[in-house]
């Protein structure tokens, strides 16, 4: 009798740690996109059914799952993917690949996600060395890879073994010397090119497009502020592209543009660098989140900072071009 007695209590614990162990549970769940963009809703698919969610801000959401089953997640404009819950990292985060859109291309993190250090230096040469990148988000870029420094140096250090070396000043001064470099080649082609096709343009004549006292004006311009226009011109979107080809083409000395094109290069990739690395530090000491969570307001605020005083010139320089004589 007494063992009939201990054999059921085995049996009702056994099915009780069972229905225990299929229970769904209440969970904390984060999802994101390859961008480290948050998921604002998903669709959780289980063996009961399907639920939808909402995630906060930050992409955290609180979901109904057994820890141990397998679910698939669903999202709109995503792949869908499986996971286990309890098989997840610590910070219980989920990435969804999101399907790509011509305005991911303004997105830095669109760089880092599929080309990380090598596509970032060349966008960086792309911008003056193929007269083609004026579009890209350069000074948003460089300041989402110093948040992003140690994953970005890493790549280089990997390629020669030295994986003893990391160190976060040794990453960040890996990632401001190549970056540095690549910025200064692009520079040294666009004022090459200028200089060949220089001597051409002073011969042209003048039309609706162009005028040669645009040229001489130019010139003037950079025997006056030359150094300085190279320098700052590294922080200007847009201009930074053309500032190396017009040097070039109103024949600016090759020695005090190389000498300014590298103050130039070194001072905008340390400054922008070094401000992701450390504000991503800061914030995260002092408020307790990432800047990795706001990126997209950050590119927003670098945009508008870089730009306006492009868009102040370009408003004040109408204004002023009335006063020119026709010719």
């Amino acid at each position: 009798m007494k063992k009939k007695c201990k054999s059921t209590w085995i049996l009702i614990v056994t099915i009780l740690f069972v229905l225990q162990a299929n229970a769904q549970q209440e969970v904390k769940l984060r999802v994101i996109d390859q961008y480290e963009s948050p998921v604002a809703s998903f669709s959780l698919q289980t063996k009961t059914g399907e639920q939808s969610y909402s995630a906060n801000k930050e992409g955290y959401a609180t979901v109904q799952l057994v820890p141990d089953e397998k679910v698939r997640l669903l999202a709109e404009a995503h792949d869908t993917i499986e996971f286990v819950y309890q098989q997840l990292t610590p910070e219980k985060v989920v990435v969804v690949h999101k399907f790509f859109h011509w305005k991911d291309m303004l997105n830095p993190m669109f760089y880092i996600a599929y080309g990380g250090l090598w596509l970032l230096l060349l966008i960086v040469f792309a911008e003056t060395g193929l007269f083609a990148g004026f579009f890209l988000p350069g000074d948003s870029l460089l300041f989402v890879a110093g948040i992003y420094s140690t994953n970005l140096a890493h790549e280089f250090l990997k390629i020669f073994a030295l994986g003893g070396l990391e160190n976060e000043w040794i990453d960040l001064f890996i990632l401001v010397g190549l970056v540095s470099f690549a910025g200064i080649i692009g520079n040294t082609m666009g004022f090459w090119f200028g200089r060949k096709i220089g001597p051409t343009m002073f011969r042209w004549k003048d039309n609706f497009f162009f005028k040669k006292r645009y040229l001489d004006e130019a010139h003037d311009f950079y025997d006056k502020h030359g150094g300085g226009a190279v320098v700052f011109a590294r922080f200007l979107p847009i201009v930074r592209t053309f500032a190396p080809i017009i040097a070039g083409i109103v024949g600016m000395d090759k020695k005090k543009f190389a000498f300014f094109n590298i103050v130039g290069c070194i001072s905008w990739v340390i400054s922008m660098i070094f401000a992701g690395h450390f504000l991503q530090k800061w914030v995260k000491n002092q408020f307790g989140f990432e800047l990795k969570e706001h990126l997209e307001i950050i590119v927003i605020g670098i945009i508008l900072v870089t730009t306006a005083p492009v868009i102040f010139k370009l408003i004040t320089g109408k204004a002023k071009s009335r006063s020119y004589p026709q010719g």
